[in-house]
């Protein structure tokens, strides 16, 4: 199942959930659409100077190859000015984002507060049925990174994807065709680096999936570990137990809750040793293999130096979009962790019974921070 499934593998309904998102961010408010169109339009502006800079690449190799001192004065200028534009955009993007995240859990935040204000406070929540034990916990961590983790999430892949569509317009360009030899038959391969780099990136998504299959199910374990070792825990606050045996027996009941949650840790240390070998292999070979794919023609004077330096730069910056997936990977599993968490929350506040009508009115939504 995949991902983004409104299902997750305990069968807890994600309806809620996203219904709860569409409202915020779809609300028509003129605060949060022109939060929106920021956050796109920094993403099309972040584009814009990374195609510059791939450029740049280019003018600036080839001026080193013809030692032109006066172009190379130049395309430093041009340099500056562009690192200049990347740095304030980076700079809104990181404004952009913390904004959307912040607003974002608040109002979730004071919905499901408001929803759980109109239910009987005497009857206390079950989550034995929902999986919502320790709600605390789940209102103040997995609300977080449920609403976290998406905005930058989003962002990036929308990124990925007009960053591969406009580098794969250079690499088919720039790096054109290529005559190969095979069984004594020569073939022309079109647009040979795009080939390249999509069967490259498709072999490392494949092995990060392989390797990172287990990461959803080992976070939620460990979520729910954390949640149990601090609510036995937070029994120390209220003073001794009422008999010798009462303390031991919950002793070894935090004793065992403390195992479950380093078990858990240690289960995620050998999942994230695995997907790091496919991170870090991609990370270094990326590079050295758009490097090899460029020799062949640089070696027969069909490339410049500029045009192979262009060409390894949009390889390598079409396989990191290509590849959206296993970068974010673990944090993907951690956020449909977390959202099955918030599910399953609204689910077992929704199954309380509703509060009798003398009882204080709910909550302001004012209670949240500006």
């Amino acid at each position: 199942m995949g991902l983004f499934s409104h299902n997750d593998s305990n069968g807890h309904n994600l309806t809620g959930f996203w219904l709860m998102s569409r409202r915020f961010w779809l609300s028509g408010k003129p605060r949060v659409t022109g939060l929106i169109v920021v956050l796109i339009g920094v993403v099309l502006a972040q584009l814009l100077v990374q195609f510059y800079l791939n450029l740049w690449n280019r003018h600036f190799f080839d001026a080193l190859e013809r030692r032109d001192a006066g172009a190379l004065w130049t395309q430093t200028g041009i340099f500056v000015m562009l690192a200049a534009t990347s740095v304030l955009v980076a700079a809104t993007s990181v404004w952009g984002r913390m904004t959307g995240q912040r607003k974002w859990r608040e109002s979730m935040t004071c919905e499901i507060l408001a929803r759980w204000s109109r239910k009987d406070h005497n009857v206390p929540i079950d989550g034995t049925d929902h999986g919502a034990e320790n709600p605390e916990y789940r209102l103040a961590e997995d609300v977080r990174i449920a609403t976290d983790s998406p905005v930058d999430l989003i962002l990036a892949f929308l990124s990925s994807v007009l960053t591969a569509l406009t580098f794969f317009s250079v690499l088919w360009s720039v790096g054109g065709s290529i005559d190969v030899t095979v069984f004594g038959h020569r073939a022309e391969i079109p647009g040979y680096l795009v080939v390249g780099v999509i069967g490259y990136s498709t072999l490392m998504t494949a092995l990060m999936l392989w390797f990172g299959r287990r990461m959803t199910s080992i976070s939620e374990r460990r979520n729910q570990n954390e949640a149990e070792f601090r609510a036995a825990a937070e029994v120390m606050r209220g003073g001794r137990p009422a008999s010798e045996a009462d303390e031991k027996a919950w002793m070894i009941k935090l004793a065992e809750r403390l195992k479950a949650v380093l078990r858990s840790w240690r289960e995620l240390c050998w999942q994230l040793v695995d997907m790091t070998l496919v991170s870090h292999s991609n990370f270094l070979f990326a590079p050295v293999a758009a490097y090899f794919l460029c020799f062949p023609k640089y070696l027969a004077g069909a490339m410049t130096l500029g045009e192979v330096t262009q060409s390894a730069a949009a390889f390598v910056t079409v396989q990191g979009a290509v590849n959206w997936l296993v970068d974010n990977y673990q944090r993907l599993a951690d956020w449909r962790s977390s959202a099955n968490r918030v599910a399953a929350l609204l689910a077992a506040i929704d199954a309380m019974p509703d509060r009798n009508p003398a009882t204080p009115a709910e909550p302001s939504r004012e209670l949240a921070s500006p």
